[in-house]
């Protein structure tokens, strides 16, 4: 079962990885433009992040069916949840990318942007808003083969994509190799490419007989219904999570421009130790989905514990990098003393919060795989508010230092980790009916 758990998690990490590192390109060759670029393309990772709402509609739905129906030995039922997929992805991306596309200054206007900042970021998300259909196709392709028990082949394609993407980048952002220099709006036209072969990579795969998982042009409105009763409430999780994101952001800022840096240079570094939290989650997903469908609950549930453990590990060893050397990891982003104390701080105490952190995105993973949206969404939507935005709000309505505000945090993570737990030794979402 531990290779099992391995041969899926350690593929879903370093793609994970690479998402990362592929953003972070983005933004150096596009921040060699000047700050205006930087912010116009910041800004559209932020409109991404809420679009992805509409995404975890289809994805978790269609995820959590698939990998059912693989163990139970239904591989066409799974290949059709597919097919069906596809329509509910593309009617929702021709939607959002018309409103990105017709409303992209409205949208950098809202958020208080200057005149340079509008008008690249209109220039750059309406390019993106052009190609969103294969955005959301992308996301379908990757999960429903994660799902299927695939993640080393979306691996390589992300290898090859990214290289594709820094490519593309540095000929259409600079005009080299003939082509004409143009700007944001290249970065925005490469990522386009970057997807568009990852398509071409999913269906080749997809379309060879015998694999995990192919597509059958078969609609099934039952899987439709299901696939949407499934990914509302995981959608509206995801909207609650990035709403209460954006709150907390604002209550950080309340305490001035240093303490914001800290907490962005902080996520930053943060985001590595996502990185085997995602693949076990990711694992847990698909293994717990195909061995309730093989009416194996028993193993299901082992290799939840299985996948959390392992996480544990990895996440708490690199959670004892994040707590010993929170100034060392700060000074490669900034200089500045403040900001670098802002960032330690931060960064102490989410350090001791990785292993309850490990247990949350495994047994959230989980519960998802068992088609338990419902679940997630309480245990989400009630410890974000309840245990970390009122406090934090108390905290900096009283005048109390920042600090207060992360042990608020952290008190936050550790409460959600324990209730996961609590509801994961249960096993009443073992029979969750999809």
């Amino acid at each position: 079962m531990r290779q099992g758990v391995l041969r899926l998690a350690i593929p879903a990490a370093f793609k994970h990885l690479l998402d990362i590192i592929q953003i972070l390109i983005d933004m150096v060759m596009v921040g060699s433009l000047g700050a205006a670029a930087l912010a116009a393309v910041g800004l559209s990772m932020q409109f991404m992040m809420m679009i992805q709402v509409a995404m975890t509609l289809y994805v978790i739905g269609s995820s959590s069916l698939i990998a059912r129906y693989i163990g139970s030995a239904r591989r066409r039922r799974a290949s059709s949840v597919v097919y069906t997929s596809v329509s509910i992805a593309i009617f929702l991306s021709m939607i959002v990318g018309a409103v990105g596309w017709y409303f992209a200054s409205d949208l950098f206007r809202w958020m208080g942007s200057g005149g340079d900042v509008i008008l690249l970021g209109s220039e750059y998300f309406g390019t993106l808003s052009l190609g969103m259909t294969l955005i959301f196709l992308d996301a379908l392709a990757y999960n429903a083969l994660s799902a299927a028990g695939d993640t080393q082949s979306s691996l390589v394609i992300k290898i090859l994509s990214a290289f594709i993407n820094a490519g593309l980048n540095y000929l259409f952002i600079f005009g080299h190799g003939g082509f004409e220099a143009m700007g944001v709006a290249g970065s925005a036209y490469a990522t386009l490419c970057a997807y568009a072969f990852n398509l071409i990579a999913y269906g080749w795969i997809f379309a060879r007989r015998g694999g995990v998982l192919d597509v059958v042009p078969i609609f099934s409105r039952i899987d439709f219904k299901r696939v949407i009763r499934i990914g509302l409430p995981a959608a509206y999780e995801r909207l609650i999570g990035v709403g209460s994101f954006l709150l907390f952001i604002i209550i950080i800022g309340s305490y001035g421009t240093q303490a914001m840096a800290g907490y962005q240079i902080g996520l930053r570094i943060e985001a590595l130790a996502f990185m085997p939290g995602f693949g076990f989650s990711v694992a847990a997903m698909a293994l717990v989905g195909q061995n309730i469908g093989a009416k194996k609950n028993e193993t299901a549930y082992a290799s939840g514990i299985l996948s959390a453990k392992i996480a544990a590990v990895f996440m708490g060893s690199v959670g004892i990098v994040l707590f010993v050397f929170p100034e060392y990891l700060s000074s490669w982003f900034t200089h500045d003393s403040a900001t670098i104390e802002h960032a330690s701080i931060y960064l102490r105490l989410v350090g001791i919060t990785q292993i309850p952190l490990a247990i949350t995105f495994v047994f959230s993973g989980a519960l998802r795989g068992a088609g338990a949206t419902k679940t997630t969404l309480r245990i989400n939507t009630l410890s974000l508010w309840l245990f970390r935005l009122i406090p934090s709000y108390v905290v900096m309505v009283m005048g109390w230092e920042i600090v207060w505000v992360y042990v608020a945090m952290t008190v936050e993570v550790y409460i959600k980790g324990w209730w996961f737990w609590q509801v994961y030794q249960k096993r009443e979402w073992l029979h969750t009916t999809l």
